[in-house]
């Protein structure tokens, strides 16, 4: 069909063609922008935190991978169980034929040109190998969990404390910059006093090292922040060049400090444990798969044979010879040196092994706990002591502050009870930090940490 062209016909359809490209693009990059967005968390709490590194921390991921493919492993061995048929064809020309005597004469046996096609059939009936599979799948996929669990213990763990040390950070920004502001009005003051002649420029001066030394440490924990930012990201696996801007409720974060110091351990609930109680029997069934060996192999076989012979190579296949058996393997192993009596008894070593294994978990775990509960209880008695020293460190300057305006005390009073205060709030935030980070460790060394 001819269609006649028209002027501004190429230019339409070029313009056309562009604004599609133009939209196509524009929606890729939204696309790849809303993506991008949705990798990144809009109110990262602590439970949202944790459970984004659940989601996205590579090692956990990778644990996830292993589970998949130890199904597949499975799938694959139980697939032994089905009926295996198979297919086989040759191909094969004679230059000289097979030759043999008979009666005293030599013979020549077969024909130039010789194919096969073979379709054979196996059904198992007895094999120890898929027997252990079979009794063992649902063990082995049982244990593949648990790896991936105790991946998600470790990881979670790890996030808290990461995620504490980011508040303790910002908390440590924060009160520089407080100091920061109550050094830059003494300043002022001291300044303003030296510049009426009240008192001498020492004050001032001493004043001017206080800001500055204030200022570096400002800078400091400012620095901090990025690195420790930086390590939270990457035990979350979240994307470096994400923002990530902690939101926390102080009083909340004060309230879980607190634990239950008359719990007992017990090692049962750990991950660990379980681990053990799952790889005990998978020993029990490989003592079971060692003493079948003493048992005979059993399967069925079918085959189905087509022959083809001829001279001629464009004949071969105009005549067929066709052959077909079925029949039963049994295989019985009768003597081996000894050497199934020996792997039964190494699998018996082998269980018996992990029985001594339990007990060193037993004594790892309540030496663990004690650990972490001594620690724990040692950071909460001086938690209450350094902030009871807060508090007093915080009124102490408070008086002297009003004195040293009031002129009833000297400056150097009010820059040491300024600095008892700096160190007593330091101090404080390191102790929390310490408490809730042995409070993790107490957790996880209970059992309590559960994913």
């Amino acid at each position: 069909m001819y269609i006649p062209f028209r002027k501004g016909w190429f230019r339409y359809c070029f313009r056309l063609t562009m604004v599609m490209v133009l939209v196509h693009y524009l929606s890729f990059c939204g696309y790849g922008q809303a993506a991008k967005n949705d990798s990144l968390l809009q109110e990262p709490t602590l439970e949202t935190v944790i459970q984004y590194a659940l989601n996205h921390q590579p090692a956990v991921q990778q644990s996830l991978v292993d589970e998949a493919i130890i199904d597949r492993a499975i799938r694959g061995r139980l697939a032994d169980w089905y009926p295996q048929i198979n297919f086989a064809f040759s191909a094969q020309h004679n230059f000289q034929l097979p030759t043999t005597v008979f009666q005293g004469n030599t013979v020549k046996l077969g024909l130039d040109n010789i194919s096969a096609a073979q379709f054979s059939l196996t059904q198992n009936l007895f094999n120890r190998d898929v027997l252990l599979a079979s009794k063992t799948a649902k063990v082995v996929r049982l244990q593949s969990s648990q790896n991936t669990a105790d991946v998600k213990i470790q990881v979670a763990a790890d996030v808290t404390k990461a995620y504490y040390a980011v508040l303790l950070n910002l908390q440590q920004i924060k009160l520089a910059n407080e100091d920061i502001d109550r050094l830059q009005q003494n300043y002022k003051y001291a300044y303003a006093q030296y510049q009426a002649g009240l008192v001498d420029k020492t004050d001032y001066k001493r004043a001017t090292i206080a800001l500055n030394n204030a200022n570096a440490v400002r800078r400091t924990v400012g620095e901090n922040l990025d690195v420790r930012y930086s390590n939270l990201k990457q035990l979350m696996g979240y994307p470096m060049d994400g923002e990530l801007k902690l939101r926390f409720d102080s009083l909340a974060l004060v309230r879980s400090v607190y634990l239950d110091t008359s719990q007992n351990v017990d090692f049962t609930r750990r991950i660990e444990y379980q681990q053990l109680q799952t790889q005990h029997k998978l020993l029990e069934a490989q003592v079971r798969y060692e003493k079948w060996g003493f048992l005979p192999s059993v399967s069925l076989f079918a085959n189905y044979n087509l022959n083809f012979q001829n001279n001629a190579l464009a004949k071969l296949y105009y005549n067929t010879f066709p052959q077909s058996y079925a029949g039963i393997n049994l295989g019985i192993p009768i003597f081996q040196g000894l050497k199934r009596v020996h792997a039964i008894k190494e699998s018996e070593w082998q269980l018996r092994r992990l029985d001594w294994d339990v007990v060193q978990l037993q004594n790892s775990v309540n030496n663990e706990f004690t650990s972490a509960m001594a620690a724990y209880k040692s950071a909460y008695s001086n938690y209450l002591v350094l902030k009871e020293n807060l508090e007093l460190a915080t009124d102490v300057f408070n008086v002297v502050s009003l004195q040293y305006k009031s002129g009833v005390k000297a400056y150097i009073e009010l820059f040491s009870a300024e600095a008892d205060l700096r160190t007593a709030q330091i101090n404080h935030l390191n102790a929390a930090y310490q408490l809730l980070s042995s409070r993790v460790d107490v957790q996880k060394a209970l059992g309590q940490i559960v994913y």
